[in-house]
């Protein structure tokens, strides 16, 4: 889980990076979605294993979830006052949303399943295609909502990977805190910013 979990963070700083280039106008985006649509074997091997790792990294959380189950299958008497964060008690219900939001993710954007006036757009049109769907306020919602279950359920996760690898010490545990809490909160201002911007006139 951990070792998937950190290749999907690394696909997200990639994939918000591209993405920011809609601030740099249409010929900036359309030049990146070409440039990756040059190299359509090398795309669709990293999309692969893109789904590869999610579904990996969905699979693990099942299994681990049973095998605690199963190791401790008798409640206890007194249960413990101290309770974890809000996120760290979601994360199972984060994980699913943030599954399905990849789903539809895929189907909006690159299948154009959900918006079939696309198919009628370049495929490397990406700046038009993201400016129509988040003039939507209902599309622009749905996308800031479960970008912010994603980063909640990837801070908790990041925090968790350092204790996984044994790397936490009480020397620089508030930092890494701090820094999984801050690479969360970047990535999920990034991600959110576009549809904003769309919605707002600021990208048009």
């Amino acid at each position: 889980m951990a070792l998937t979990g950190l290749g999907l963070v690394g696909f997200l700083i990639a994939h918000i990076s591209g993405n920011l280039l809609m601030y740099k106008g249409p010929e900036a985006i359309n030049a990146y979605a070409k440039m990756l649509r040059d190299y359509m074997g090398i795309l669709w091997f990293l999309r692969i294993g893109l789904l590869t790792f999610l579904v990996l990294h969905v699979y693990s959380a099942i299994r681990l979830t049973r095998l605690n189950r199963r190791q401790d299958p008798y409640k206890y008497k007194a249960k413990s006052q101290k309770k974890g964060s809000l996120s760290s008690r979601t994360m199972m219900l984060t994980g699913l949303t943030v599954f399905f939001f990849v789903l539809y993710h895929l189907a909006h954007f690159t299948m154009r399943w959900t918006h079939p006036e696309f198919h009628k757009l370049s495929e490397t049109d990406v700046y038009t295609m993201v400016v129509t769907s988040f003039q939507s306020p209902l599309l622009s919602l749905f996308y800031i909502l479960s970008v912010s279950f994603l980063m909640s359920h990837l801070v908790h996760g990041l925090k968790s990977f350092w204790r996984t690898l044994g790397l936490r010490h009480k020397k620089y545990n508030n930092f890494l805190d701090k820094a999984s809490v801050a690479l969360g909160l970047i990535l999920a201002l990034s991600f959110i910013s576009i549809p904003v911007s769309v919605y707002l006139g600021i990208i048009k």
